[in-house]
């Protein structure tokens, strides 16, 4: 009888290697597309205001955003257009006061005949919580109004924001001569992405323990002191990834809550069970018989 042939992998699975150069290729395609809408939505200017040609121009662009002091700085550049200005804009012609909304500290005063500076100014937000990491989000209202030599002149605000931890959202609006924004503020999508990767890796290594010390446990192994390296290696590596993420939050976060803790707690737990299992699987060694003397 003529024995069977048992198939080579190779022919068992000959679309794997296509399979594998597909998943690639769609990998990097979504994190090229992700890459993609985050840097548009970086370039996106919003305009509030009035566009006359004798008007005050405001840039405001999103520095940093601060969760945990619950702030964001705004970079402002200020630029009388018209008959305001001098030398194209440097200057104003008049005492400039930029007129500001109750979450900045105070308003903004530029001096007659003196060259305008970029400003960063705080501004403070309100609503959620940095202990909803990674999806806290909030919001913050700004206006600017303009005041040149006493009287009351149009504004231009145009906002973008800088900070690639955040993407905001923002509804520009103008009332009574003055420039309105609500900006909502949310996490990025890279930011989103990386940390819910880190909690399934987080739980995936935690699982990993648990089967590797329940075999352990189970088939009576002893102490084997590479897998308790292993183990103890990956109690300490879990602590540095989770110090990685984006954005530092605090200890207590939701990503605490949903993977970090429970997944240290588990392989904490396997440790130690495999230690004392370990030990008591352990052969006990007998006395060597004592040597006797030749006469």
């Amino acid at each position: 009888m003529s024995q069977s042939r048992r198939p080579s992998p190779a022919r068992r699975l000959p679309l794997l290697p296509g399979l594998v150069l597909l998943a690639i290729v769609a990998a990097v395609a979504a994190g090229a597309w992700l890459q993609f809408g985050e840097r548009q939505a970086l370039d996106t200017v919003y305009t509030a205001g009035r566009s006359d040609p004798d008007r005050v121009d405001v840039e405001a662009t999103v520095q940093r955003v601060d969760a945990a002091g619950r702030e964001l700085v705004l970079r402002i550049q200020v630029t009388p257009r018209g008959t305001l200005a001098e030398a194209g804009g440097i200057s104003p012609v008049e005492e400039l006061t930029l007129q500001t909304s109750t979450a900045t500290r105070a308003d903004l005063t530029f001096k007659a005949h003196q060259r305008i500076s970029t400003l960063d100014v705080p501004v403070a937000m309100t609503g959620g919580s940095i202990t909803d990491y990674p999806f806290d989000a909030y919001e913050a209202a700004v206006e600017f109004g303009a005041v040149l030599g006493g009287e009351k002149v149009p504004v231009r605000v145009l906002f973008s924001n800088n900070d690639v931890l955040f993407s905001a959202a923002v509804d520009a609006s103008a009332a009574d001569g003055t420039a309105v924004l609500d900006i909502g503020l949310t996490r990025s999508n890279s930011v989103l992405v990386f940390a819910v990767f880190m909690m399934l890796a987080m739980w995936a290594l935690a699982v990993s323990v648990l089967i590797g010390g329940w075999f352990l446990v189970t088939r009576r192994k002893g102490l084997t002191w590479p897998a308790l390296g292993w183990m103890a290696a990956t109690l300490f590596a879990l602590a540095a990834f989770r110090n990685t993420a984006p954005g530092s939050p605090p200890i207590g976060c939701l990503l605490d809550y949903l993977a970090f803790l429970w997944a240290e707690t588990v392989i904490a737990f396997c440790l130690i069970t495999v230690v004392v299992a370990g030990i008591r699987a352990e052969p006990r060694r007998t006395a060597d018989p004592p040597v006797r003397a030749e006469p």
